[in-house]
């Protein structure tokens, strides 16, 4: 068997920005980049400890990097609270005010969330997880549509330091066992559904049917995204919770305890598709400082971008660049739970002229169903307001 991977499609032009993006930019020049990335490789630990400062580090690290291959420890010694990074000190710095997530759901509803909102509503929720005894480092599940609340959920369980585990909305209840087995979840956050292309997600229904086969979770919280009439859900007295009622019953005050660096932040897991699912653990400190940084220079983050990734929170895309990376930055960011055909591929489209995106980061396929649909979607549309186009997930090829 050959070693080598040959490619049949190659891409090697270089597309120069204009004058007035370059002179805005973070990144100036070709020459500025390759000094950045010369450093990075050459001196990792003042590349990325120079970065890691502009943090918000309860205690300042005594190394920021540990290097013992293939096992590195970044800013050894140091202390913060990802939450404090991501949300509590914007409302410090004059963008308490500013719109943190612009939301719409796929039935067209839509709600945002400012930067105090959020934060008023993540310290909310870590008082819902501590009432329901959960403590630092044990694991919450969360398998949630692409709603506000999902992130909330995620960054609650940062603030008191327990270890999220996010499931994709739309893996089965076998694949939910699979992750509960490995990880032996304390908690499970859930919806009672979620829309996608028109129809229901029936999520809880998922979840009760996961713990008949996994006796280890003690709570199920469960936010009401659908209503009963739509999505019917059995709530089993002493383990389900509905997520309104609970927020009720606590205030919405709650001070970020710091956490040590390698402190676990998250288990996220591959898809499965060679095998069993494996957890792939990530701590808090270097992680954020690697999502920041990239968000802020990858995407040049300005302080009036629309920034918006399609991706899902249950991949780890959407943990980078929708809940960590973007809300480290300060930006405004859209969310969006639907399909991007729905109802018809005008829909992205129709988001970002409504809503001025100007960053748009989006899947090499979804370019490709965009330009197999015809020009007439994105045509019809005033679509000035965007600046940037960035793709993930896999390799774009030259025609898209």
């Amino acid at each position: 068997m050959s070693k080598n991977i040959e490619s049949h499609l190659s891409e090697d032009r270089v597309f120069q920005p204009s004058k007035e993006f370059s002179k805005k930019a973070r990144i100036k020049s070709m020459a500025q980049y390759k000094r950045m990335y010369r450093e990075s490789i050459d001196k990792p630990g003042v590349f990325w400890a120079r970065e890691a400062k502009e943090l918000v580090w309860q205690k300042k690290w005594t190394k920021a990097l540990d290097w013992k291959p293939p096992y590195a420890k970044w800013f050894v010694g140091g202390k913060l609270n990802v939450c404090e990074s991501c949300v509590d000190q914007h409302l410090e710095n004059g963008r308490a005010n500013k719109a943190a997530i612009i939301w719409e759901g796929e039935p067209g509803e839509n709600r945002t969330l400012t930067y105090r909102q959020l934060h008023r509503e993540i310290c909310n929720f870590s008082n819902v997880l501590l009432a329901k005894g959960i403590k630092p480092k044990d694991r919450v599940m969360i398998y949630m549509p692409m709603t506000p609340e999902a992130v909330i959920a995620m960054l609650a369980c940062a603030r008191i330091g327990a270890v999220h585990s996010v499931i994709f909305g739309g893996f089965s209840a076998d694949s939910i066992v699979d992750r509960l087995e490995d990880c032996k979840a304390k908690a499970i956050i859930t919806s009672d559904g979620g829309y996608r292309r028109g129809g229901v997600v029936h999520l809880k229904k998922n979840v009760d049917d996961a713990l008949k086969k996994y006796k280890g979770v003690e709570s199920v919280i469960v936010h009401q995204r659908i209503g009963k009439e739509e999505a019917p859900v059995r709530m089993r007295k002493g383990r389900d919770f509905w997520w309104h009622e609970e927020a009720s019953k606590v205030n919405s005050t709650h001070d970020a305890k710091a956490f040590d660096s390698e402190h676990p932040l998250f288990i996220l897991y591959t898809s499965g598709s060679t095998g069993k699912p494996k957890g792939i653990l990530h701590t808090t400190g270097g992680y954020l400082t690697g999502t920041y940084t990239t968000c802020k220079y990858i995407f040049d983050m300005q302080e009036d971008d629309v920034y918006w990734c399609t991706a899902d929170v249950g991949w780890i895309t959407g943990h980078s660049y929708i809940t960590y990376g973007p809300l480290a930055n300060g930006v405004t960011q859209v969310m969006y739970e639907g399909a991007p055909n729905h109802p018809d591929f005008g829909r992205f489209w129709d988001i970002v002229e409504k809503y001025s995106v100007s960053i748009f980061y989006t899947a090499p396929t979804a370019i490709r169903a965009f330009i197999k649909a015809g020009n007439h979607f994105p045509e019809s549309r005033d679509l000035s307001s965007l600046r940037l186009l960035g793709t993930v997930g896999e390799p774009i090829n030259p025609e898209a």
